[in-house]
């Protein structure tokens, strides 16, 4: 059997398993206000990976639609801060 880092084995680990989405999300959240800003972060109530998709849940009308029209940037950004192609397509709720 082959030697593996501790990082490479819990890289393999997570790429097998249904987690990946829920830490991809956290990962996701730490660097939300880094990727796009300050106010969106303060008024984003949650962000979620389900399969391929990012889904980013506000209350407010106005970010709402601002989000809508950067969805492209969205995952542009997203997946340069995860180092990988994560997500395809991002749902604003």
């Amino acid at each position: 059997m082959g030697e593996y880092s501790l990082g490479d084995a819990i890289r393999q680990f997570l790429q097998k398993s249904r987690l990946k989405g829920s830490v991809q999300a956290l990962q996701i959240t730490d660097v939300w206000e880094q990727i796009m800003g300050k106010t969106v972060a303060r008024y984003t109530d949650s962000i979620k990976i389900y399969g391929r998709k990012l889904y980013v849940t506000t209350s407010v009308a106005p970010l709402k639609q601002e989000l809508i029209f950067q969805k492209d940037n969205i995952v542009q950004r997203v997946n340069e801060a995860l180092g990988e192609k994560a997500i395809d397509e991002v749902v604003i709720n």
